[in-house]
This record gives C-alpha cells, structure tokens and sequence, in this order.
C-alpha cells in the first residue's frame, strides 16, 4: 500500500530525510519512531503529498506521491500534531465543509458524516463549537475529518500528543479500530503506544532507518535468546559467582539486591540453553533459586539502544526482507 525507496529531502544544506525505504502493507499499522528532529514530520508529509522529496520515490495506493499528487491526496487522510480545525464551527458544520471539500457527494454526505462520527465517538458533541472541546475531542474531530471519505490510508503525527491518559487510552482504542479498514502510519514518542497498537515499527535517526521489523522480533534478534535473569534468596556476590562457574554463560551482571533477593542479568552463548545447569548450579551453593526466565528488551531501551549510540547504524539489526510486504 505505500511503498518508499531511497527518499531524501533536503533543505539547502541540511538533509532531514538520508535515503529512507520501507514498505506498509495493506491495513498494517505501522509505528514511525525517532527523537525529535530525526526526520518522521517531513517524511510523512511527502507521504502525504504536502512536500515533494529531493530524491527517491514515494508511493501511496499505486501512485507516486510526485508524479500524482492529487490522486494521492484523494487516497490519504492526514492529522497534523495539531488538527487545522476551525473553532468558530460546530462539528457537524466542520465535517459538512470538510466532506464537500473532500467530493463527497450530497446525497452521500449526511452518510458519510454519521459513519465518521460513529467511529470517532464524537456524536455527543457534534452540535457543539470546535473551540469550546477538549484536547481530545478536538482529536477525535480531526480524526472523524480524516476519515469522512474512506481513505486507503491514514497518517497520524503524534495523534496523542498533549492528551491526559484516559484521552490516550481511548485514541489507541480508536486507532486500532481503524486498522484493518484502513493503513496506518502513526508516529508517536509514546514508546507503550507503539507495542499496544502497532504490528511493525520503523525507527528513525539523523534522517535514516536504523531499524524496521515487528516489536518482537527487535527484542529477541538485539538482546538475543541467550538473555535470562536470575532471582535468588541470598548474597548478590556468590549467586553471581555460582552463575559464572556455569559453561556458556558469557557474562553476569548483578542489580541492586532488594529485601534480600538478589537479581542477575545473564547473557549465554546463542543457541546453548543453560538454564538446568543455572539452576543446579545455584541450589548446589545453598541458595534459593526464586525465578530464571529468558528476558528481552523492552521497546524503551530498544529506541535508546538505536538513537543514543554513535554506532547505532552499525549496530542495528537488518531490515526484514520487504519483497512480500506490498499490496497495492
């Protein structure tokens, strides 16, 4: 559904966008992540049209987001961090001017107007003026605008931005309705977001993808399989001694003993299981084994891992291959 290859943006000698490519399937929605000033806003708005790119190639449904940019636009509903909303409007007097701009046919208006509203959950203020909302209603119009002509494909700019937690946690439940019927780039620096409504995530930084592929599978290809954490009744220093004397383990790092239980961090050799011989290991000293369960990154220390480092470019994983990824 949009396809994007080696995109560049600059602005004069400043380039925002360094030869970015990645694909979203059809209904897929997908995490657009990086710090600030990495390059998500001027990369969705050359998905959406808004600006051309430098170099490379955009497409969104089929067409090139340079070549056709008005059936791109007909094809892409867009929410800004901050919706263009007028609040001298009432919402269903906003929603008709944003249908007639969109061509949505008179007779099909009133219809497409309660469908939209209906999924964004704004009926009980839809007599209301816009400026007299809530932040998240606000959000909600600007979502109900997005969605009046059915489009292909929805790109959301930090949709929760500035939203108290009951607002985010019924815009994530919003926007996963939606996905399925519609694809989805959502960009968000609200990290849980991204695992509780995104299947794939991209992130970006200093204008470059350091890594694409599902939340899972970014936790278990950069901590590894051979992560395990250990948590014993007894003194930090012979728990870690006990474990290091186990073949395969590479290394432990003991954290703050708590009421104590002292908890180890232990990387092992990939592939090689070692928790039996942990286990045995440990008891065999005296102490009380309380939990040894494999770990993974969680998605925080992912992002930082790939945005924080000098070598985050080197030392990110490969991008999953994107050959059977694309449906037009």
């Amino acid at each position: 559904m949009i396809e994007v290859e080696n995109l560049t943006k600059r602005y004069g000698r400043t380039t925002a966008v360094d030869g970015i490519s990645f694909r979203v399937r059809k209904g897929e929605i997908l995490g657009f992540l990086g710090p600030n000033g990495a390059g998500k806003t001027t990369t969705m708005r050359i998905l959406t049209g808004y600006l051309p790119p430098t170099e490379g190639t955009a497409r969104v449904a089929g067409y090139d987001v340079f070549e056709a940019p008005i059936e791109v636009k007909k094809r892409v509903g867009y929410i800004p961090e901050t919706p263009p909303l007028y609040p001298d409007m009432e919402v269903d007097e906003f929603l008709d001017f944003c249908a007639k701009i969109k061509g949505i046919p008179g007779p099909s208006r009133k219809g497409k107007i309660d469908e939209a509203v209906d999924k964004t959950r704004v009926g009980d203020v839809r007599g209301r003026l816009i400026g007299r909302l809530s932040k998240g209603y606000r959000q909600r119009v600007g979502l109900a605008q997005a969605i009046l002509n059915n489009p292909d494909v929805l790109i959301l700019d930090e949709p929760t931005a500035g939203l108290d937690p009951k607002q985010i946690i019924e815009t994530r439940e919003l926007i996963k309705g939606l996905g399925g019927d519609h694809t989805i780039v959502l960009s968000t620096h609200i990290l849980p977001e991204v695992s509780m409504t995104c299947g794939r995530v991209v992130i970006i930084n200093k204008g470059k993808v350091v890594a694409e592929d599902t939340p899972e599978n970014l936790t278990r290809r950069l901590r590894g399989a051979g992560a395990l954490r250990v948590d014993v009744r007894g003194e930090a220093t012979a728990a870690a001694e006990a474990v290091r004397s186990v073949p395969g383990v590479v290394s432990v790092r003991p954290r703050p003993e708590s009421a104590g239980v002292a908890t180890l961090e232990v990387e092992a050799e990939p592939g090689r299981d070692v928790r039996p011989d942990i286990a045995r290991a440990v008891v065999s000293r005296g102490l009380d084994l309380l939990a040894l369960h494999q770990v993974g990154m969680s998605l925080e220390e992912i992002f930082l891992h790939l945005t924080t480092t000098d070598a985050a470019r080197a030392e990110a994983p490969p991008a999953a291959p994107r050959s059977a990824e694309v449906t037009a």
